[in-house]
């Protein structure tokens, strides 16, 4: 059973950084395609970042000067790396992944719809006060 596993939401104030982590289990059968999305209260869900098995990556325009993702195949662990966060960046993130790329790829890059994703982990809360 392929499990996702995130960490490192909290608190921080305005122009802060926080690093969250995806840890990856029972997915060695598949390309290790993986992304991150956040869902602000009271609003759809929306892609953030995504990372392929080669390392080729794709965000979302308004977090591309902001966020980083990177990933730690031996670990099988996916990073986002945000830096510079705005009050506006408040959300639960999640991690997610999928055996078909291009379903992360669409869904973070042409805003397609997500619902379709595989796996999904359950969240963690990133709160940014100004």
């Amino acid at each position: 059973e392929v499990q996702l596993v995130e960490s490192g939401g909290g608190s921080a104030q305005s122009g802060g950084s926080l690093s969250l982590s995806c840890s990856v289990s029972g997915a060695a059968h598949w390309s290790f395609c993986m992304g991150w999305f956040r869902q602000i209260s009271g609003k759809e869900r929306e892609g953030v970042a995504n990372i392929d098995d080669h390392g080729a990556t794709i965000y979302t325009k308004s977090e591309k000067d902001r966020f980083t993702i990177s990933k730690d195949n031996l670990k099988n662990i996916r990073y986002l790396q945000m830096n510079n966060l705005r009050p506006e960046d408040t959300a639960m993130y999640y991690c997610a992944g999928d055996p078909t790329p291009e379903r992360l790829f669409l869904a973070v890059g042409a805003g397609a719809n997500s619902d379709g994703i595989s796996y999904w982990g359950k969240g963690t809360l990133v709160t940014v006060s100004s």
